[in-house]
Protein backbone atom coordinates (compact mmCIF):
# COMPACT_ATOMS: atom_id res chain seq x y z
CA UNK A 1 0.00 0.00 0.00
CA UNK A 2 1.30 3.43 -0.99
CA UNK A 3 0.68 5.68 2.03
CA UNK A 4 1.35 8.80 -0.02
CA UNK A 5 -1.82 8.54 -2.09
CA UNK A 6 -5.51 8.52 -1.20
CA UNK A 7 -7.10 5.11 -0.83
CA UNK A 8 -10.81 4.44 -0.72
CA UNK A 9 -11.77 3.34 2.81
CA UNK A 10 -14.63 1.25 1.42
CA UNK A 11 -12.22 -1.11 -0.30
CA UNK A 12 -9.18 -0.70 1.97
CA UNK A 13 -10.99 -0.84 5.32
CA UNK A 14 -14.52 -2.19 5.12
CA UNK A 15 -15.77 -4.10 2.07
CA UNK A 16 -15.54 -7.85 1.52
CA UNK A 17 -12.99 -9.36 -0.85
CA UNK A 18 -15.81 -10.66 -2.99
CA UNK A 19 -17.43 -7.27 -3.59
CA UNK A 20 -14.07 -5.54 -3.94
CA UNK A 21 -13.15 -8.07 -6.62
CA UNK A 22 -16.34 -7.44 -8.58
CA UNK A 23 -15.40 -3.76 -8.91
CA UNK A 24 -11.66 -4.31 -9.28
CA UNK A 25 -9.56 -3.45 -12.36
CA UNK A 26 -8.81 -7.14 -12.82
CA UNK A 27 -12.51 -8.09 -12.95
CA UNK A 28 -13.31 -5.12 -15.18
CA UNK A 29 -10.61 -5.61 -17.77
CA UNK A 30 -10.71 -9.40 -17.83
CA UNK A 31 -14.44 -8.99 -18.55
CA UNK A 32 -13.54 -6.71 -21.45
CA UNK A 33 -11.42 -9.53 -22.84
CA UNK A 34 -14.24 -12.03 -22.37
CA UNK A 35 -16.55 -9.69 -24.24
CA UNK A 36 -14.05 -9.40 -27.11
CA UNK A 37 -13.77 -13.18 -27.13
CA UNK A 38 -17.56 -13.65 -27.21
CA UNK A 39 -17.86 -11.08 -30.00
CA UNK A 40 -15.13 -12.74 -32.10
CA UNK A 41 -16.53 -16.24 -31.53
CA UNK A 42 -20.02 -15.25 -32.60
CA UNK A 43 -18.86 -13.14 -35.55
CA UNK A 44 -16.84 -16.16 -36.74
CA UNK A 45 -19.81 -18.50 -36.25
CA UNK A 46 -22.02 -16.19 -38.28
CA UNK A 47 -19.61 -16.14 -41.19
CA UNK A 48 -17.12 -13.28 -40.79
CA UNK A 49 -13.51 -13.85 -41.88
CA UNK A 50 -12.20 -14.74 -38.42
CA UNK A 51 -10.17 -17.89 -37.80
CA UNK A 52 -10.24 -20.34 -34.92
CA UNK A 53 -6.54 -19.59 -34.45
CA UNK A 54 -7.32 -15.93 -33.81
CA UNK A 55 -10.13 -16.78 -31.39
CA UNK A 56 -7.93 -19.30 -29.55
CA UNK A 57 -5.24 -16.66 -29.16
CA UNK A 58 -7.69 -14.35 -27.35
CA UNK A 59 -9.03 -17.26 -25.31
CA UNK A 60 -5.53 -17.96 -24.03
CA UNK A 61 -5.07 -14.47 -22.59
CA UNK A 62 -8.23 -13.59 -20.68
CA UNK A 63 -6.68 -12.88 -17.30
CA UNK A 64 -2.97 -12.12 -17.78
CA UNK A 65 -3.36 -8.34 -17.96
CA UNK A 66 -0.22 -6.22 -17.84
CA UNK A 67 -1.57 -3.03 -16.29
CA UNK A 68 1.77 -1.25 -16.68
CA UNK A 69 1.68 -1.80 -20.42
CA UNK A 70 -1.94 -0.65 -20.54
CA UNK A 71 -1.05 2.51 -18.60
CA UNK A 72 1.77 3.27 -21.03
CA UNK A 73 -0.58 2.87 -23.99
CA UNK A 74 -3.22 5.07 -22.34
CA UNK A 75 -0.67 7.80 -21.69
CA UNK A 76 0.05 7.81 -25.42
CA UNK A 77 -3.42 7.17 -26.82
CA UNK A 78 -5.50 9.02 -24.18
CA UNK A 79 -8.16 6.32 -24.53
CA UNK A 80 -8.70 3.59 -21.96
CA UNK A 81 -10.45 1.08 -24.20
CA UNK A 82 -7.95 1.36 -27.05
CA UNK A 83 -5.07 1.07 -24.59
CA UNK A 84 -6.41 -2.34 -23.55
CA UNK A 85 -7.06 -3.34 -27.16
CA UNK A 86 -3.36 -2.73 -27.87
CA UNK A 87 -2.30 -4.43 -24.62
CA UNK A 88 -4.22 -7.56 -25.62
CA UNK A 89 -2.98 -7.19 -29.18
CA UNK A 90 0.63 -7.44 -28.01
CA UNK A 91 -0.21 -10.87 -26.59
CA UNK A 92 -2.37 -11.84 -29.56
CA UNK A 93 -0.68 -10.53 -32.71
CA UNK A 94 -2.71 -12.78 -35.03
CA UNK A 95 -5.98 -11.73 -33.41
CA UNK A 96 -5.12 -8.02 -33.26
CA UNK A 97 -6.86 -7.17 -36.58
CA UNK A 98 -10.22 -8.53 -35.38
CA UNK A 99 -10.26 -7.50 -31.69
CA UNK A 100 -13.19 -5.12 -31.06
CA UNK A 101 -14.41 -5.64 -34.65
CA UNK A 102 -17.48 -3.48 -35.33
CA UNK A 103 -17.74 -2.39 -31.72
CA UNK A 104 -17.62 0.94 -29.96
CA UNK A 105 -16.09 1.52 -26.52
CA UNK A 106 -19.44 1.11 -24.80
CA UNK A 107 -19.55 -2.48 -26.00
CA UNK A 108 -17.01 -3.29 -23.32
CA UNK A 109 -17.61 -0.51 -20.78
CA UNK A 110 -21.41 -0.62 -20.59
CA UNK A 111 -21.73 -4.39 -20.83
CA UNK A 112 -19.09 -4.85 -18.16
CA UNK A 113 -20.87 -2.48 -15.79
CA UNK A 114 -24.11 -4.38 -16.30
CA UNK A 115 -22.26 -7.61 -15.48
CA UNK A 116 -20.72 -6.01 -12.39
CA UNK A 117 -24.10 -4.78 -11.18
CA UNK A 118 -25.68 -8.19 -11.79
CA UNK A 119 -22.89 -9.97 -9.91
CA UNK A 120 -22.98 -7.36 -7.15
CA UNK A 121 -26.74 -7.80 -6.73
CA UNK A 122 -26.31 -11.56 -6.52
CA UNK A 123 -23.74 -11.17 -3.77
CA UNK A 124 -25.94 -8.72 -1.87
CA UNK A 125 -28.96 -11.01 -2.20
CA UNK A 126 -26.97 -13.87 -0.69
CA UNK A 127 -25.88 -11.73 2.25
CA UNK A 128 -29.38 -10.35 2.66
CA UNK A 129 -30.75 -13.87 2.95
CA UNK A 130 -28.26 -14.59 5.73
CA UNK A 131 -29.35 -11.44 7.55
CA UNK A 132 -33.01 -12.36 7.09
CA UNK A 133 -32.37 -15.83 8.51
CA UNK A 134 -30.63 -14.40 11.59
CA UNK A 135 -33.32 -11.79 12.17
CA UNK A 136 -36.00 -14.46 11.82
CA UNK A 137 -34.37 -16.59 14.52
CA UNK A 138 -33.94 -13.54 16.76
CA UNK A 139 -37.56 -12.45 16.32
CA UNK A 140 -38.81 -15.97 17.01
CA UNK A 141 -36.75 -16.39 20.18
CA UNK A 142 -37.96 -13.03 21.59
CA UNK A 143 -41.52 -13.02 20.28
CA UNK A 144 -42.99 -13.29 23.80
CA UNK A 145 -40.70 -10.82 25.60
CA UNK A 146 -42.79 -7.73 26.48
CA UNK A 147 -41.11 -4.40 25.96
CA UNK A 148 -42.20 -0.80 26.08
CA UNK A 149 -43.29 0.46 22.71
CA UNK A 150 -42.55 4.02 21.67
CA UNK A 151 -44.37 6.44 19.41
CA UNK A 152 -42.76 9.87 18.95
CA UNK A 153 -40.05 8.31 21.18
CA UNK A 154 -42.53 8.62 24.04
CA UNK A 155 -43.83 5.63 26.03
CA UNK A 156 -46.74 3.97 24.26
CA UNK A 157 -48.43 0.58 24.54
CA UNK A 158 -46.40 -2.55 25.00
CA UNK A 159 -45.10 -4.66 22.17
CA UNK A 160 -42.51 -7.46 22.23
CA UNK A 161 -38.84 -7.47 21.34
CA UNK A 162 -39.52 -10.09 18.68
CA UNK A 163 -42.38 -8.09 17.15
CA UNK A 164 -40.20 -4.97 16.99
CA UNK A 165 -37.47 -6.89 15.18
CA UNK A 166 -39.99 -8.49 12.85
CA UNK A 167 -40.69 -4.97 11.59
CA UNK A 168 -37.04 -4.61 10.59
CA UNK A 169 -37.18 -8.11 9.16
CA UNK A 170 -40.18 -7.23 6.99
CA UNK A 171 -38.32 -4.24 5.55
CA UNK A 172 -35.35 -6.42 4.65
CA UNK A 173 -37.62 -9.03 3.05
CA UNK A 174 -39.07 -6.27 0.88
CA UNK A 175 -35.53 -5.15 0.04
CA UNK A 176 -34.59 -8.70 -0.95
CA UNK A 177 -37.58 -8.96 -3.26
CA UNK A 178 -36.67 -5.62 -4.86
CA UNK A 179 -32.98 -6.51 -5.28
CA UNK A 180 -33.86 -9.90 -6.72
CA UNK A 181 -36.24 -8.26 -9.17
CA UNK A 182 -33.63 -5.71 -10.26
CA UNK A 183 -31.08 -8.49 -10.72
CA UNK A 184 -33.48 -10.49 -12.88
CA UNK A 185 -34.53 -7.44 -14.88
CA UNK A 186 -31.05 -6.13 -15.79
CA UNK A 187 -30.76 -6.32 -19.57
CA UNK A 188 -27.56 -6.62 -21.57
CA UNK A 189 -26.55 -3.83 -23.93
CA UNK A 190 -24.82 -6.33 -26.21
CA UNK A 191 -23.83 -5.08 -29.70
CA UNK A 192 -25.44 -1.74 -30.65
CA UNK A 193 -22.76 0.26 -32.42
CA UNK A 194 -21.72 3.87 -32.01
CA UNK A 195 -25.16 5.50 -31.86
CA UNK A 196 -27.21 2.39 -31.19
CA UNK A 197 -28.22 1.77 -34.82
CA UNK A 198 -25.98 -1.30 -35.31
CA UNK A 199 -24.85 0.21 -38.61
CA UNK A 200 -21.28 -1.09 -38.30
CA UNK A 201 -22.47 -4.66 -37.76
CA UNK A 202 -24.98 -4.41 -40.56
CA UNK A 203 -22.10 -3.38 -42.84
CA UNK A 204 -19.95 -6.30 -41.64
CA UNK A 205 -22.74 -8.75 -42.47
CA UNK A 206 -23.52 -7.18 -45.86
CA UNK A 207 -26.94 -5.91 -44.82
CA UNK A 208 -28.12 -9.17 -43.24
CA UNK A 209 -30.41 -7.94 -40.45
CA UNK A 210 -31.10 -11.45 -39.17
CA UNK A 211 -27.43 -12.11 -38.54
CA UNK A 212 -27.02 -8.81 -36.68
CA UNK A 213 -29.96 -9.67 -34.45
CA UNK A 214 -28.58 -13.16 -33.85
CA UNK A 215 -25.16 -11.69 -33.02
CA UNK A 216 -26.79 -9.43 -30.47
CA UNK A 217 -28.65 -12.28 -28.79
CA UNK A 218 -25.85 -14.82 -28.91
CA UNK A 219 -23.23 -12.51 -27.38
CA UNK A 220 -25.69 -11.75 -24.57
CA UNK A 221 -26.29 -15.46 -23.97
CA UNK A 222 -22.56 -16.13 -23.82
CA UNK A 223 -22.26 -13.51 -21.08
CA UNK A 224 -25.16 -14.99 -19.11
CA UNK A 225 -28.04 -12.68 -20.08
CA UNK A 226 -31.47 -13.64 -21.41
CA UNK A 227 -32.60 -10.04 -21.91
CA UNK A 228 -31.13 -7.44 -24.25
CA UNK A 229 -32.04 -3.78 -23.97
CA UNK A 230 -34.41 -3.16 -26.87
CA UNK A 231 -33.08 0.26 -27.84
CA UNK A 232 -30.04 2.30 -26.98
CA UNK A 233 -28.05 5.29 -28.05
CA UNK A 234 -24.36 4.76 -27.67
CA UNK A 235 -25.00 3.75 -24.05
CA UNK A 236 -27.75 1.81 -22.36
CA UNK A 237 -30.28 4.11 -20.72
CA UNK A 238 -28.91 5.37 -17.43
CA UNK A 239 -32.33 4.82 -15.90
CA UNK A 240 -31.08 1.29 -15.21
CA UNK A 241 -28.42 2.75 -12.90
CA UNK A 242 -31.09 4.80 -11.18
CA UNK A 243 -33.34 1.78 -10.64
CA UNK A 244 -30.50 -0.29 -9.20
CA UNK A 245 -29.21 2.49 -6.94
CA UNK A 246 -32.76 3.16 -5.75
CA UNK A 247 -33.00 -0.45 -4.63
CA UNK A 248 -29.67 -0.14 -2.81
CA UNK A 249 -30.90 3.09 -1.23
CA UNK A 250 -33.96 1.21 0.04
CA UNK A 251 -31.66 -1.33 1.66
CA UNK A 252 -29.72 1.52 3.28
CA UNK A 253 -32.94 3.00 4.65
CA UNK A 254 -33.89 -0.29 6.29
CA UNK A 255 -30.39 -0.66 7.70
CA UNK A 256 -30.36 2.84 9.17
CA UNK A 257 -33.77 2.29 10.78
CA UNK A 258 -32.67 -0.86 12.57
CA UNK A 259 -29.17 0.28 13.49
CA UNK A 260 -30.50 3.64 14.67
CA UNK A 261 -32.98 1.91 16.96
CA UNK A 262 -30.24 -0.36 18.32
CA UNK A 263 -28.22 2.74 19.17
CA UNK A 264 -31.17 4.17 21.09
CA UNK A 265 -31.77 0.85 22.85
CA UNK A 266 -28.10 0.73 23.80
CA UNK A 267 -28.53 4.08 25.50
CA UNK A 268 -31.50 2.64 27.39
CA UNK A 269 -29.29 -0.35 28.30
CA UNK A 270 -31.90 -2.75 26.97
CA UNK A 271 -29.74 -4.11 24.18
CA UNK A 272 -26.10 -4.10 23.08
CA UNK A 273 -24.28 -5.04 19.93
CA UNK A 274 -21.34 -7.48 20.15
CA UNK A 275 -18.33 -6.14 22.04
CA UNK A 276 -14.90 -7.77 21.91
CA UNK A 277 -12.92 -8.64 25.06
CA UNK A 278 -10.16 -6.21 24.14
CA UNK A 279 -12.37 -3.69 22.34
CA UNK A 280 -11.98 -0.06 23.44
CA UNK A 281 -15.14 2.03 23.49
CA UNK A 282 -13.49 5.38 24.13
CA UNK A 283 -9.91 6.61 24.34
CA UNK A 284 -10.86 8.74 27.36
CA UNK A 285 -13.79 6.95 29.01
CA UNK A 286 -12.67 3.38 29.60
CA UNK A 287 -16.09 2.25 30.84
CA UNK A 288 -17.91 3.02 27.57
CA UNK A 289 -19.41 0.46 25.21
CA UNK A 290 -20.24 2.57 22.19
CA UNK A 291 -22.46 0.99 19.48
CA UNK A 292 -19.73 1.57 16.90
CA UNK A 293 -20.92 -1.09 14.43
CA UNK A 294 -24.41 0.34 14.35
CA UNK A 295 -22.94 3.81 13.99
CA UNK A 296 -20.88 2.63 11.02
CA UNK A 297 -24.01 1.19 9.43
CA UNK A 298 -25.84 4.50 9.86
CA UNK A 299 -22.86 6.46 8.58
CA UNK A 300 -22.58 4.48 5.35
CA UNK A 301 -26.35 4.17 4.95
CA UNK A 302 -26.69 7.93 5.03
CA UNK A 303 -24.21 8.12 2.13
CA UNK A 304 -25.82 5.34 0.13
CA UNK A 305 -29.29 6.82 0.53
CA UNK A 306 -28.20 9.93 -1.41
CA UNK A 307 -26.77 8.21 -4.50
CA UNK A 308 -30.01 7.71 -6.48
CA UNK A 309 -30.26 11.49 -6.85
CA UNK A 310 -26.84 11.45 -8.51
CA UNK A 311 -27.98 8.72 -10.91
CA UNK A 312 -31.19 10.60 -11.65
CA UNK A 313 -29.26 13.71 -12.59
CA UNK A 314 -26.90 11.69 -14.80
CA UNK A 315 -29.82 10.14 -16.68
CA UNK A 316 -31.50 13.50 -17.19
CA UNK A 317 -28.50 15.15 -18.89
CA UNK A 318 -27.60 12.42 -21.38
CA UNK A 319 -28.15 14.67 -24.39
CA UNK A 320 -29.18 12.95 -27.62
CA UNK A 321 -27.33 9.64 -28.11
CA UNK A 322 -24.88 10.18 -25.21
CA UNK A 323 -22.54 12.59 -23.50
CA UNK A 324 -19.32 11.73 -21.72
CA UNK A 325 -20.11 13.60 -18.52
CA UNK A 326 -21.50 10.36 -17.11
CA UNK A 327 -18.22 8.49 -17.31
CA UNK A 328 -16.05 9.87 -14.50
CA UNK A 329 -19.10 10.20 -12.27
CA UNK A 330 -20.21 6.59 -12.73
CA UNK A 331 -16.69 5.23 -12.17
CA UNK A 332 -17.10 6.49 -8.61
CA UNK A 333 -20.80 6.12 -7.92
CA UNK A 334 -21.55 2.58 -9.12
CA UNK A 335 -18.66 0.87 -7.37
CA UNK A 336 -19.03 2.85 -4.16
CA UNK A 337 -22.77 2.16 -4.00
CA UNK A 338 -22.20 -1.59 -4.11
CA UNK A 339 -19.21 -1.48 -1.76
CA UNK A 340 -21.20 0.58 0.76
CA UNK A 341 -24.17 -1.79 0.55
CA UNK A 342 -21.82 -4.74 1.02
CA UNK A 343 -20.26 -3.22 4.15
CA UNK A 344 -23.67 -2.36 5.56
CA UNK A 345 -24.94 -5.92 5.13
CA UNK A 346 -21.77 -7.55 6.46
CA UNK A 347 -21.90 -5.33 9.55
CA UNK A 348 -25.61 -5.98 10.08
CA UNK A 349 -24.93 -9.71 9.94
CA UNK A 350 -22.21 -9.28 12.56
CA UNK A 351 -24.45 -7.19 14.82
CA UNK A 352 -27.46 -9.49 14.68
CA UNK A 353 -25.31 -12.57 15.18
CA UNK A 354 -24.25 -11.42 18.65
CA UNK A 355 -26.95 -8.99 19.75
CA UNK A 356 -27.25 -9.00 23.55
CA UNK A 357 -30.68 -8.48 25.14
CA UNK A 358 -31.07 -7.51 28.80
CA UNK A 359 -34.56 -8.72 29.85
CA UNK A 360 -34.38 -7.38 33.42
CA UNK A 361 -33.65 -3.86 32.22
CA UNK A 362 -36.52 -4.18 29.76
CA UNK A 363 -38.83 -5.46 32.51
CA UNK A 364 -37.88 -2.59 34.79
CA UNK A 365 -38.83 -0.04 32.16
CA UNK A 366 -42.08 -1.87 31.48
CA UNK A 367 -42.84 -1.87 35.21
CA UNK A 368 -42.21 1.88 35.38
CA UNK A 369 -44.72 2.67 32.62
CA UNK A 370 -47.25 -0.16 32.71
CA UNK A 371 -49.20 1.15 35.73
CA UNK A 372 -50.50 4.08 33.68
CA UNK A 373 -51.47 1.79 30.80
CA UNK A 374 -53.15 -0.72 33.12
CA UNK A 375 -55.50 1.76 34.80
CA UNK A 376 -58.36 1.14 32.35
CA UNK A 377 -58.16 -2.63 32.93
CA UNK A 378 -58.12 -2.06 36.68
CA UNK A 379 -61.11 0.26 36.44
CA UNK A 380 -63.13 -2.26 34.40
CA UNK A 381 -62.31 -5.04 36.86
CA UNK A 382 -63.39 -2.85 39.78
CA UNK A 383 -66.65 -1.96 38.00
CA UNK A 384 -67.38 -5.67 37.48
CA UNK A 385 -66.77 -6.12 41.22
CA UNK A 386 -69.49 -3.54 41.97
CA UNK A 387 -67.62 -0.23 41.82
CA UNK A 388 -68.84 3.07 40.41
CA UNK A 389 -67.13 3.84 37.10
CA UNK A 390 -67.14 7.63 37.49
CA UNK A 391 -65.83 7.51 41.05
CA UNK A 392 -63.12 5.02 40.05
CA UNK A 393 -62.09 7.26 37.15
CA UNK A 394 -61.62 10.23 39.49
CA UNK A 395 -59.62 8.13 41.97
CA UNK A 396 -57.33 6.96 39.16
CA UNK A 397 -56.90 10.51 37.90
CA UNK A 398 -55.89 11.87 41.29
CA UNK A 399 -53.45 9.04 42.02
CA UNK A 400 -52.00 9.21 38.51
CA UNK A 401 -51.25 12.91 38.88
CA UNK A 402 -49.64 12.32 42.28
CA UNK A 403 -47.53 9.40 41.01
CA UNK A 404 -46.39 11.39 37.96
CA UNK A 405 -45.49 14.33 40.19
CA UNK A 406 -43.43 12.04 42.43
CA UNK A 407 -41.54 10.70 39.42
CA UNK A 408 -40.84 14.12 37.91
CA UNK A 409 -40.28 16.26 40.99
CA UNK A 410 -38.69 13.79 43.39
CA UNK A 411 -37.12 11.33 40.94
CA UNK A 412 -38.97 8.54 42.72
CA UNK A 413 -40.31 5.24 41.39
CA UNK A 414 -43.75 4.91 39.90
CA UNK A 415 -45.92 3.94 42.88
CA UNK A 416 -49.30 4.27 41.15
CA UNK A 417 -50.21 0.61 41.59
CA UNK A 418 -49.52 0.73 45.32
CA UNK A 419 -51.57 3.88 45.65
CA UNK A 420 -54.52 2.27 43.88
CA UNK A 421 -54.12 -1.05 45.66
CA UNK A 422 -54.38 0.72 49.03
CA UNK A 423 -57.32 2.92 48.04
CA UNK A 424 -60.70 1.74 49.41
CA UNK A 425 -62.27 2.21 45.97
CA UNK A 426 -60.24 -0.79 44.72
CA UNK A 427 -60.56 -2.94 47.84
CA UNK A 428 -62.70 -5.53 46.02
CA UNK A 429 -59.91 -6.39 43.55
CA UNK A 430 -56.87 -5.69 45.74
CA UNK A 431 -55.69 -9.30 45.55
CA UNK A 432 -56.14 -9.42 41.77
CA UNK A 433 -53.76 -6.60 40.89
CA UNK A 434 -50.82 -8.79 39.87
CA UNK A 435 -52.97 -10.88 37.56
CA UNK A 436 -54.60 -7.81 36.01
CA UNK A 437 -51.29 -5.99 35.52
CA UNK A 438 -49.43 -8.85 33.83
CA UNK A 439 -47.32 -7.42 30.97
CA UNK A 440 -48.15 -10.40 28.77
CA UNK A 441 -51.79 -9.33 28.76
CA UNK A 442 -50.85 -6.00 27.17
CA UNK A 443 -48.95 -7.21 24.08
CA UNK A 444 -51.99 -8.08 21.99
CA UNK A 445 -51.27 -10.50 19.15
CA UNK A 446 -47.58 -9.59 18.90
CA UNK A 447 -46.31 -13.17 19.44
CA UNK A 448 -48.87 -14.60 17.04
CA UNK A 449 -48.08 -11.94 14.43
CA UNK A 450 -44.40 -12.90 14.55
CA UNK A 451 -45.19 -16.60 14.28
CA UNK A 452 -47.56 -16.05 11.35
CA UNK A 453 -45.15 -13.82 9.44
CA UNK A 454 -42.28 -16.25 9.88
CA UNK A 455 -44.41 -19.23 8.91
CA UNK A 456 -46.20 -17.67 5.95
CA UNK A 457 -43.50 -15.42 4.47
CA UNK A 458 -39.97 -15.76 5.83
CA UNK A 459 -39.44 -19.50 6.20
CA UNK A 460 -40.81 -20.24 2.70
CA UNK A 461 -38.60 -17.49 1.27
CA UNK A 462 -35.50 -18.94 2.90
CA UNK A 463 -36.40 -22.47 1.85
CA UNK A 464 -36.83 -21.34 -1.75
CA UNK A 465 -33.67 -19.27 -2.06
CA UNK A 466 -31.04 -20.26 0.49
CA UNK A 467 -29.18 -22.96 -1.45
CA UNK A 468 -29.61 -21.17 -4.76
CA UNK A 469 -28.27 -17.86 -3.49
CA UNK A 470 -25.47 -19.45 -1.46
CA UNK A 471 -24.20 -21.11 -4.63
CA UNK A 472 -24.47 -17.82 -6.45
CA UNK A 473 -22.43 -16.03 -3.80
CA UNK A 474 -19.68 -18.64 -4.07
CA UNK A 475 -19.64 -18.29 -7.84
CA UNK A 476 -19.22 -14.52 -7.87
CA UNK A 477 -15.55 -14.52 -6.89
CA UNK A 478 -14.34 -16.92 -9.60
Amino acid sequence: MDYNIYSNPLSERYASKEMSFIWSPQKKHSTWRRLWLALAEEEMRLGLDITEEQVAEIRGHLDDIDFDVAAAFEKELRHDVMSHVHTLGKLCPKAMPIIHLGATSCFVTDNTELIQMRDGLRLLCGKLLKLIAQLADFAESHKDLPTLGFTHYQPAQLTTVGKRFSLYLQDFVMDFERLERECADIPFRSVKGTTGTQASFLALFDGDHAKVRELERSVARKMGFDKVVALSGQTYTRKIDYFVLSALSGLAQSAYKMAGDIRLLANLREMEEPFGKKQIGSSAMAYKRNPMRSERICSLARYLETLPLNAAQTESVQYFERTLDDSANRRIVLGEAFLAADVILSTLINVTDGLQVWPKVIARRVAAELPFMATENLMMAAVRAGGDRQNLHEVIREHSMAAARRIKEEGGENDLLERLRNDPAFAAIRNDFDAIVNPRDFIGRAPQQVEEYLREVVRPLLAEHRSEMAATVDAVNV
